[in-house]
């Protein structure tokens, strides 16, 4: 798999939000507030749609259309010539790229899509928050896993007035970033479930 490919997987379906170099803090209250507000805004998205661009560590940029409907729902649906697309079902998060003709799965668990698909967000429960930042009409919000167990780490961007989530950028075991931009996320309703199915198209094909 290609260094934009792998990124990909990264990004959306294979890293762990885990830092390797990054050490638990407590954080203020301040912080702790504004950790409290992105948590009651992300439970209260429960069906949305927008568009996503994404650029890997070597700066390639790919776009696309994204789907959540929580708890554990999401379809990133690639333009080409990407040709990817990734689906999580509300247990596992899979991966078809039909220009490699390859399909994967990931326990949804294991991957950064669970931090803000879960029914109920624990960001005190498992994730550690490491760091809160302000910025120009936002914040970022940090997390690794609590108990080290994997490499990488996530941050979650929000948008201030009026809260929205703008992004994130997941940073694996090497270093390496690779960064979701989320454009004119909107709440939705009656999303159709086959957009979180995802099947293997080569399984029949390989018995037949």
């Amino acid at each position: 798999m290609s260094l934009t490919r792998r990124s990909a997987v990264l990004a959306l379906a294979a890293a762990p939000f885990a830092a390797g170099s990054a050490s638990a803090q407590t954080i203020s209250p301040a912080d702790k507030a504004l950790v409290d507000r992105a948590v009651a805004y992300l439970e209260g998205l429960r069906e949305a749609r927008g568009r996503f661009v994404q650029t890997d560590a070597r700066g390639q940029r790919s776009t696309g259309a994204l789907y959540l409907k929580r708890p554990g729902k999401a379809r990133f649906a690639y333009d080409p010539p990407s040709g990817l697309t990734v689906v999580s079902d509300g247990g596992n998060v899979a991966v078809h790229d039909a220009r490699l003709k390859t399909f994967d799965r990931y326990p949804l668990q294991s991957t950064p899509l669970s931090l803000f698909l879960a029914k109920t967000i624990r960001l005190d429960r498992g994730v550690t928050v490491t760091r809160v930042s302000r910025m120009a009409g936002g914040f970022s919000i940090t997390a690794r896993d609590g108990a080290k167990k994997t490499a990488g780490q996530i941050t979650l961007t929000f948008t201030d007035a009026p809260l929205a989530l703008a992004g994130w950028t997941v940073q694996d075991a090497q270093g390496r970033s690779t960064r979701v931009q989320v454009q004119g996320l909107q709440a939705a309703s009656g999303l159709a479930a086959d957009l979180f199915v995802l099947k293997n198209p080569y399984r029949d094909r390989a018995r037949a």
